[in-house]
């Protein structure tokens, strides 16, 4: 079992979309940054790959690379989530939290949800968001930006077996079940 910790913040600023959980937010400020500045996307993003110890988003999308630039959040998570089944990590779960004054997060939170839950390929009820605001107090209580946090579960495919399932090594071919076959 690996446990993971995200958090990304972002200022809000004039003339950007505001994009949390790949969802279009109608709002009059958006999160300013290289990509679409999905700070709940980083946030999960950074627990995943902290959970397996790959790194953070900045090692695997710098914000110096022209490619990345206005790059939708969404996708840069379906590459960590091939780059974990690489590894043979199986997410168990995703809790996170978006922490801003405003705008109301409730009527967006199952999209957001269903978003990573494909992203990832799992099932939309091992993902959790919730929002909360800090009662006026801090930057994101005045309404200079928003922040996230996340934390997450990890397991490893090995681990759930006592033989080898490598993938490309024939699924159970020489498991003791399967012996002599």
């Amino acid at each position: 079992m690996r446990v993971g910790m995200g958090y990304d913040v972002h200022r809000l600023a004039e003339g950007r979309e505001l994009i949390l959980g790949g969802v279009k937010i109608p709002y009059k400020k958006g999160l300013l940054g290289h990509s679409d500045a999905d700070v709940l996307v980083h946030a999960v993003m950074d627990a995943l790959l902290g959970a397996a110890a790959l790194g953070d988003i900045g090692k695997h999308f710098p914000d110096t690379d022209p490619g990345y630039k206005g790059i939708s959040s969404i996708s840069l998570l379906e590459h960590v989530g091939a780059l974990l089944d690489g590894e043979q990590y199986i997410v168990e779960n995703i809790d996170a939290t978006i922490i801003a004054q405003s705008p109301k997060m409730l009527p967006h939170i199952e999209n957001m949800r269903k978003n990573i839950a494909d992203a990832l390929n799992i099932s939309v009820e091992q993902v959790n968001i919730k929002a909360t605001t800090e009662e006026g107090l801090g930057f994101t209580g005045t309404g200079e930006g928003i922040s996230s946090q996340a934390v997450c579960l990890l397991e490893k495919m090995t681990n759930y077996s006592s033989f080898d399932v490598t993938p490309g090594m024939g699924g159970c071919e020489g498991c003791p079940r399967h012996a002599g076959e």
